[in-house]
């Protein structure tokens, strides 16, 4: 693939500096229609070392507003970076709607120079791959362009470039032992960006490969590039936009059968004394293996949903008061702020995502997609529909690093809730935690139980398994999800229960 790039095309100055002005006019124009219709834009570079990169980047934003562009240098992960998913921190540079985002080096850093240099193996390389194809997918599914580019020059070239700069004491620093490792294994290193690049070429983010042995005509490949997949871009109707496919596809992965909400039975009950001897118990538990999480580490997902009332916050607090607090984070989730709204709507639970050995509890969670959203129309039916293979896909990711994760839905009746409205709307101490909005998503209720009956079926997976909570008695709430917790996390920690041995 890259040995057919044409490395001998050059651009004189005159001609360059006549065809550069106006393609720079026609890209900072452009900018202001990006900013109206709102397009998150993604350029990222790609390419061998000293092929010019920065100084490409350097041409292209000069013709951008530096307002709504920021440029990422991606380097090495540091040790903090690494404690968390692949594409974690990848998420922190995805665009508001209405910017760009100019990737120096990218997630494909991971599966370039990284397989020849880290030991990953063709299994783990696969899957990074996979990763990057849905993550590429699912952010153009959601309106954002991703542009890409791979700056190419021959093995010579770079020798040559490597001398030249390491002759200057201003540059030298710029060349290391790595770089002349990487040229003297040039034909390997071009095996393997070979492969990416063919692996991840698709048609939602197809690679724009590029000769850098002439730097002119470099940038205006570059400019007539980002000029034409913009103006495309903008030009697609919503439609266009649109899967025509109807029904939900949650993607295939080995689902449990999970019942729907009027099937479970709300019968159980727990006498207080019983109550308080197993919520010790279960915390004293929770205590011993939160400690051995830290030391295997192993990170811990925790989402809570629910039934407004149905005691999301009191459950959430019996977990919490077992832990060390410095080893895990409570995220009340709610409508999502300007920022993030202006983002994937998965990126501010990407953000959230715990490092190695720490717990994350979600109260509340990425599920408002195919819950709230989706009733109250707040994205459409097309967003919603999509959601479950994003969401199936995404906890899949986790899985992957080694995350355990649990899901609850705290279940309850409907003269239940109203019950506990009524309690917290005549009790002074507790009125603030009943709104309008409470009263107006009850009248929603069917609508919402059908909604979280489709969450269930295509949502639960053997890697991140749907546990529905009988919460109608808190009590009995309480214990069992920790007690799912406990098991979960001994079972994870490689704890067998003892034969014969009563259950805590």
């Amino acid at each position: 693939m890259l040995e057919k790039i044409d490395l001998k095309q050059s651009v004189s100055k005159e001609e360059y500096k006549t065809l550069s002005k106006k393609l720079r006019d026609q890209i900072y124009v452009l900018q202001q229609q990006v900013r109206k219709k709102k397009l998150p834009v993604i350029v990222l570079f790609e390419g061998w070392g000293a092929s010019g990169k920065g100084d490409l980047i350097s041409n292209l934003i000069l013709n951008l507003d530096p307002r709504w562009c920021k440029v990422h240098s991606v380097t090495q992960p540091t040790e903090l970076e690494r404690r968390r998913p692949v594409l974690w921190r990848y998420w922190n540079f995805i665009p508001k709607a209405g910017d760009f985002s100019v990737m120096d080096r990218s997630w494909y850093m991971d599966v370039s120079t990284a397989v020849l240099e880290e030991n990953i193996n063709d299994t783990e390389r696969t899957r990074r791959l996979n990763s990057i194809n849905t993550l590429e997918r699912e952010l153009t599914d959601s309106g954002c362009l991703i542009i890409k580019f791979f700056v190419h020059i021959s093995k010579k070239e770079q020798k040559e470039r490597f001398e030249k700069l390491a002759k200057k004491r201003s540059t030298q620093w710029r060349v290391s032992e790595q770089d002349w490792k990487r040229n003297r294994q040039y034909d390997k290193y071009r095996e393997v960006f070979d492969e990416m690049i063919g692996y991840t070429n698709t048609t939602a983010a197809p690679w724009h490969l590029l000769s850098g042995t002439d730097h002119r005509a470099a940038a205006l490949d570059i400019f007539k590039a980002v000029l034409s997949r913009v103006t495309e871009a903008l030009n697609r109707s919503p439609e266009r936009n649109a899967s025509a496919e109807t029904g939900i596809h949650p993607g295939s992965y080995p689902f449990l059968p999970m019942p729907k909400l009027a099937q479970v039975p709300l019968s159980h009950a727990m006498e207080q004394d019983e109550y308080h001897l197993r919520v010790e118990q279960n915390q004293d538990r929770l205590r011993e293996l939160h400690s051995e999480l830290y030391l295997k580490k192993i990170p811990v997902i925790l989402a809570f949903e629910g039934w407004d009332a149905a005691g999301k916050g009191g459950t959430i607090r019996r977990v919490a008061k077992a832990l060390d607090p410095r080893g895990y984070q409570v995220i009340p989730v709610a409508s999502p702020t300007p920022d993030e709204a202006a983002r994937h709507y998965l990126w501010r639970f990407w953000n959230n995502i715990p490092r190695d050995g720490h717990i994350s509890i979600f109260d509340r969670s990425w599920y408002g997609r195919v819950l709230v959203e989706r009733v109250e129309g707040f994205c459409t039916e097309n967003d919603w529909r999509r959601a479950y293979r994003e969401i199936n896909e995404f906890e899949h990711e986790l899985a992957d690093w080694g995350a355990v994760i649990l899901k609850f839905w705290l279940q309850i009746d409907k003269d239940e809730q109203l019950r506990r409205f009524q309690a917290r709307q005549n009790n002074p101490e507790k009125s603030w935690k009943i709104t309008e909005e409470d009263w107006r998503n009850r009248g929603k209720w069917d609508q919402y139980e059908t909604c979280v009956n489709d969450m269930l079926k295509y949502t639960s997976t053997q890697y991140a398994p749907w546990h529905i909570i009988e919460a109608q008695d808190k009590k009995f709430g309480r214990i069992q999800t920790l007690q799912l917790i406990v098991d979960a996390l001994r079972d994870k920690c490689g704890e067998k229960k003892p034969r014969g041995k009563k259950e805590d």
